[in-house]
């Protein structure tokens, strides 16, 4: 196995650390490469046939983040073909709340997704899938 070396936040390694802890990791290397994993295969298995399918993507960063901002509507403009709405609200006087709503096949919104991931400065992006052509039900019991 090779071994890297990366650069994140004490903040962040510190929480590594505690989580793998808390859930019986052997250490901090364990818990990256499962969460790297866990990354890289996300979107695969969900595209069926080409079939749309919606998203509502949430990203949040610290107010006045001008440079944030700019680079979202870049995005945003970027990915026009799929998306259907957005929407900004401010959450607890620090946050910037970006909701956008996508409708496309599973590659596009996963490279929408993957590119708003890389925005420097967002704090958290989180996202919902809804396919259009599966029976609800059957959608339900696969989640």
């Amino acid at each position: 196995m090779s071994v890297v070396s990366i650069s994140m936040p004490e903040s962040l390694l510190g929480r590594i650390d505690e989580f793998a802890d808390e859930h019986g990791y052997s250490g901090r290397s364990k818990v990256v490469r499962e969460g790297t994993r866990t990354l890289l295969e996300e979107f695969q298995g969900r595209d069926i046939d080409g079939q749309k399918q919606m998203y509502t993507v949430t990203v949040v960063f610290e107010y006045c983040q001008p440079a944030v901002q700019q680079r979202l509507t870049g995005v945003r403009h970027e990915y026009d073909a799929i998306v259907s709405a957005t929407t900004h609200a401010h959450v607890q006087d620090q946050y910037c709340m970006e909701l956008f709503v996508l409708e496309g096949t599973t590659e596009a919104l996963s490279g929408f997704v993957n590119t708003v991931r890389a925005v420097p400065d967002v704090k958290a992006v989180d996202y919902s899938i809804t396919s259009f052509e599966r029976d609800p039900i059957d959608q339900h019991i696969e989640s």
